[in-house]
């Protein structure tokens, strides 16, 4: 049973599982097809420096490049980005840079910008960017690298070296915001998009 009432899938331009276990979740008959974009050229590119605008951007480019070959379809793109003050982060390339990521939020509030864009036949239709604050304690050098050894590989994917989904909870003292923000897809606003165009059964 899906609540999704569209002709064809709801497209999904991202690779990432937490995205997909949200839309999955919640009823929706989906495909994941991730956009072929190079996001850090696009975003030097731009010129843009604040890190919603930067999430914005990146989601619509997301689903404007898929939207174009798939003619007929809803994409869904998404993006997130965590800014420490003006200092904003980019997902880390290994454990070195995961663990010097997480000395730098220790004991700290940062801002996770999350932004979920739609487009069909390459035109955007619908952009949100949500907000959430997030205050990780502080963590001691053996405190991060235990964490980093428990973690492994999954580090690298997400900005910040942590999902809070899974071993990254241990890491905060306090949390503002929405729960599906953190994860990366605002599905409030994304939802209410979609059964504004009759999209959904509920």
């Amino acid at each position: 049973m899906t609540l999704w009432r569209g002709q064809e899938p709801l497209l999904l331009a991202s690779k990432s599982k937490a995205r997909q276990t949200l839309l999955a979740n919640a009823g929706i008959l989906f495909e994941c097809e991730p956009a072929d974009i190079d996001e850090r050229a696009i975003q030097e590119s731009s010129g843009l420096s604040a890190p919603g605008e930067i999430a914005g951007l990146l989601a619509r480019e997301k689903a404007r490049a898929v939207a174009l070959g798939r003619t007929g379809h809803y994409v869904v793109g998404a993006d997130q980005t965590l800014a420490l003050g003006t200092r904003t982060f980019n997902k880390p390339a290994d454990r070195a840079q995961a663990a010097g990521q997480l000395r730098a939020l220790s004991g700290q509030c940062h801002e996770l910008h999350a932004a979920v864009a739609v487009a069909r036949d390459g035109k955007l239709l619908f952009q949100h960017v949500s907000i959430a604050r997030m205050t990780m304690r502080p963590l001691s050098d053996a405190a991060i690298e235990s964490y980093l050894a428990e973690a492994g590989q999954a580090v690298t994917s997400s900005v910040g070296a942590y999902q809070l989904e899974g071993l990254g909870v241990h890491l905060f003292e306090q949390i503002e915001g929405d729960h599906f923000t953190i994860l990366g897809l605002p599905l409030l606003p994304l939802f209410a998009f979609l059964r504004s165009k009759n999209l959904l059964r509920v």
